[in-house]
Order: C-alpha cells, then structure tokens, then sequence
C-alpha cells in the first residue's frame, strides 16, 4: 500500500518538475494573473466553471477571490457558474446539459469580463461552448486543462495546459496553479498595501 502512495507522489513530482522547467507555462502564469488583475480594476468580473472535481476547483477559486487567500483585503468580484442548482437544473431540462454554463455565460457575462473555463480532457462540450459563448460576447477566456489543448485552441485566448493525462494529476495542479494566479491577482492590486501585521491567521478547513 505505502508503494501506491510513493508511486502517486512521484507522479505528481514528476509533473510539477516538469511546470517548474517549462519557461513558456510560468510566463502564461504570469500573464493570465496580469489580465485577470486588469480586468478586476476595471470593475469588470471573472466566471468560472467546470464539472465534477472541476466545478469544485471553480467554486474554490472563487472564493479565493471573493473572501481572501492570503491576508484581509477588500473581496474581488468572481462567480462560480457551478453553484446555482435552480439555475444549472432549469438550463439542463429545459435545454441541454451543453448549455448550463453557456447560457449563465450568456446571462451574467459583459464585454471584457473574464471567463475561466477548467476541463481536464479538454473536450467538455458544456465547458467548450460556455468559452464560444464567452468569447462571442467579447469576454477574455482562459482554459485550464491538461496535455490535450486541441478543442481550447478555437475558443480561448490564454490556455493554462498541465502535462500529464492523468485526471488527478491534472486537478491537483489545477488548484496549484490557481492558488498562484490568485495571489499573484492579490498582490498586484493590494500588494502596496500589504502590512504583515494584517496577515490572517492560517486558515481552519
């Protein structure tokens, strides 16, 4: 059993020393915090989405943003598209499940706010869709997936792709890599600010 445990860390080390080295994702980092900082000074919102472990990556990332992730801060304007069951159940049955996150898109989004579309297989129809959406209606729209970024090349502008296949092994990356973009977002919009007095403490699960 203790082998199955080392053998899922080593895959997971495997795929972080593999981000770590690749120049051209941590620039993509970078970037994706920059324009998410951008577009929350403009009084603009960023929507998120996903299914299963993804939609709780959404919902966690969110909430990141609208409480805090690091210190007491004024909250940032961010929604899960995921957490509305009313809304999610009346899209599905009155339409299609392909369209409960394309028509929130439709309904919540405006020009220049942020779509933020996570998908591990890189080929959700309803997380796919919900970017056209996006994108039709002149948001900025970002992906997270993993190695398979085929279908997220027509409909995002920034693609967060980790490299490994591996569902787990993508998600525990996902949330990884959020967790920068979200303290990168915190400190270049309040980072002048930061007093390390104000730090909270460590957060209780």
């Amino acid at each position: 059993m203790q082998s199955f445990i080392k053998d899922e860390i080593d895959k997971l080390s495997s795929v972080l020393e593999m981000i770590k080295r690749n120049d051209a994702l941590l620039q993509l980092v970078e970037d994706v915090s920059l324009i998410c900082t951008q577009a929350l000074q403009q009084r603009k919102k960023i929507l998120l989405f996903g299914n299963g472990g993804s939609a709780a990556d959404a919902q966690h990332l969110s909430a990141e943003l609208v409480s805090r992730l690091r210190y007491n801060r004024p909250g940032l304007a961010a929604i899960a598209l995921t957490t509305d069951t009313s809304a999610l159940t009346a899209i599905g049955n009155d339409y299609a499940f392909e369209n409960i996150f394309s028509r929130q898109v439709e309904s919540l989004g405006q020009p220049g706010d942020i779509a933020i579309g996570i998908s591990t297989s890189g080929k959700s129809p309803n997380i796919l869709r919900a970017l056209k959406t996006a994108r039709e209606s002149n948001m900025i729209t970002i992906g997270f997936t993993g190695s398979f970024t085929g279908a997220f090349q027509e409909c995002c502008d920034w693609i967060l792709s980790v490299p490994s296949q591996e569902t787990p092994k993508i998600q525990e990356c996902h949330i990884m890599l959020g967790h920068i973009v979200c303290a990168l977002i915190e400190d270049r919009i309040f980072g002048a600010e930061f007093d390390p007095a104000r730090k909270v403490e460590e957060k209780v699960a």
